[in-house]
């Protein structure tokens, strides 16, 4: 892999997980403060909406910038990225400060739809608060997120990560700041609570900006000596820079909003489904149930996102300039890194589901079922967040609006009768379903069209999963034999079951990988020469 593939894979791998832990660990304590699932339900049906409406107000923009950037710099052209972003700072404060004032007032239709079979004590005027509250963030986003892609476009991932995790910490300690004054201070309601906590989004959107704009400032110079050496040999008008960053962005708003559509489908559908299947009394506890143990399985494809982020202006330059033989180096790499840490995390956190749940938010047999059948869809996330970047770093962005409008379908179709059928557990077989359509056609288009051979994949992907069904075999009997004599509502000993099975995991896994040479060829000579050290040549 090249080095500036796996500096910026990690740079940006490093910010997006440790971002991701960040806003997995401080469930812990506002779950606490807010009490019970449903509560964090109404929390969600703000975030939902909003997710939609934030990917609509970047139109995919700041992720287009990066490939458009990419590009004119591959041909030397400094200046055309440069008048694109001064341009774009402008069109994505507009469309944030429209998108604000266009979800502000639909808040109220939003809540009445989401509210439609559950069976609850929050009322249509609770919801609509929080999700007004959450739309603020609208605001301050798209131009924060444009930022972001100059740097990205530019081959500078450092901004981006540092600004990842500083917008992630203000958010969250307003948040759990917020959220504790009103309830135990000020003596207010779990709603206006909540309201708070959402309009934490804003105060992280503004601590990320104040992080990229320092940024900027110190790095100006470099970037003023860059457009000194612009050759000046291309002369795009503004006009036909929006008309190529529109054919780039649609395909990016897309799968930028297809994990908040599927949510979506879920927030809207889910409470009429569950009363569909007499559940109306429990719809809200589930529904805060599956959006708990999404926060626990989006970990695993954190490296997927970084992934994602970093091969588009990489495959573009590859691809600008026709040297496939790096372009399938790229690919080969990252699809085979991407499996050999997403499978065993996926399927380590199917066996300990029980621990897992128990640790972060307390025991409770619906919350394990539940992850025990999401966590295997990491995978189908990551693969699918890959794919689709690939898509678009090959100028193919036609077919990823068709695989992930048809993965839609799919969940869209088969939502309601799952959810009847399977409670919970139906809606998680429904998003599986939509994913795996969407990878297939991703796969097949990739085949066609780049001419990538897909046989070294498919080779090294078989070694991966025989390496993980000789890890999971003893992980599962440790597992099961520890559980018989620890009490599985422990959080204490929930988590000394976690900590003593990965660990055994992580010891065969990285054995059998060392020592079968398969680690040396996806991670390089630097591998090959921390095994010399260790005598396992």
């Amino acid at each position: 892999m090249s080095s500036k593939l796996i500096r910026g894979t990690f740079i940006l791998t490093l910010g997006t997980i440790l971002s991701k832990i960040l806003g997995l660990f401080y469930v812990i304590p506002f779950k606490a403060i807010i009490g019970g699932e449903s509560a964090y339900a109404i929390y969600n049906y703000g975030y939902t909406p909003y997710m939609i409406f934030i990917s609509i107000a970047t139109a995919g923009v700041p992720m287009a910038v990066s490939k458009y950037i990419a590009k004119y710099n591959a041909l030397g052209e400094y200046e055309v990225g440069h008048r694109l972003f001064r341009s774009g700072l402008i069109v994505m404060t507009l469309t944030g400060v429209v998108a604000f004032f266009v979800m502000y007032g639909l808040a109220t239709p939003i809540a009445e739809i989401i509210l439609t079979g559950a069976d609850t004590k929050y009322t249509t005027a609770d919801v609509a608060s929080v999700i007004k509250a959450v739309s603020f963030a609208l605001i301050i986003i798209p131009a924060m997120s444009l930022i972001r892609g100059f740097f990205q476009g530019n081959q500078s991932m450092g901004p981006s990560a540092v600004s990842t995790v500083i917008e992630q910490l203000a958010r969250i300690i307003f948040l759990l700041a917020g959220s504790y004054t009103v309830i135990y201070i000020l003596k207010g309601s779990v709603v206006t609570a909540i309201g708070v906590a959402t309009f934490a989004a804003f105060i992280g959107g503004i601590a990320s900006l104040i992080v990229l704009l320092w940024y900027w400032k110190k790095r100006k110079p470099k970037l003023d000596e860059q457009r000194l050496q612009s050759k000046g040999k291309l002369d795009v008008s503004l006009t036909n820079m929006y008309k190529e960053i529109i054919v780039y962005a649609f395909p990016f708003v897309m799968v930028g909003i297809a994990n908040p559509l599927y949510s979506a489908i879920d927030q809207f559908t889910f409470n009429r489904a569950m009363a569909a299947g007499s559940q109306a009394a429990e719809a809200l506890d589930a529904y805060g149930t599956l959006m708990l143990n999404h926060k626990l399985v989006i970990i695993p494809v954190s490296l997927a996102t970084a992934f994602a982020m970093t091969l588009v202006p990489l495959i573009t330059e590859s691809f600008v300039n026709g040297n496939r033989k790096i372009l399938f180096r790229q690919l080969d790499q990252t699809l085979q890194v991407l499996l050999f840490i997403t499978l065993p995390a996926a399927l380590g956190l199917t066996i300990l589901a029980e621990p897992f749940y128990t640790v972060f938010y307390g025991y409770s047999e619906l919350g394990t079922e539940v992850l025990k059948t999401y966590a295997p869809v990491a995978i189908l996330f990551a693969l699918y967040s890959v794919t689709a970047a690939i898509l678009q770093g090959i100028d193919e962005q036609r077919f990823t609006v068709l695989s992930l409008l048809t993965g839609i379908l799919v969940k869209l179709s088969l939502n309601i009768p799952l959810i009847k059928a399977f409670g919970t557990d139906g809606a998680v077989y429904a998003t599986a379903l939509g994913y795996l359509v969407s990878i297939i056609i991703n796969a097949i288009v990739i085949k066609i069209f780049s001419g990538y051979p897909l046989r070294l994949v498919y080779r090294r992907v078989l070694l991966i999963v025989i390496f993980n069904v000789i890890m999971l075999i003893p992980v599962y009997f440790v597992y099961y034999g520890l559980h018989s004599i620890m009490n599985p509502e422990s959080r204490a000993q929930g988590l000394l079951l976690i900590l003593i099975c990965a660990t055994i995991g992580a010891v065969i896994y990285g054995f059998l990988s060392l020592k079968s040479g398969l680690a040396d060829r996806l991670f390089g000579d630097r591998l090959t020469r921390f095994k010399r050290k260790l005598g396992m040549n």
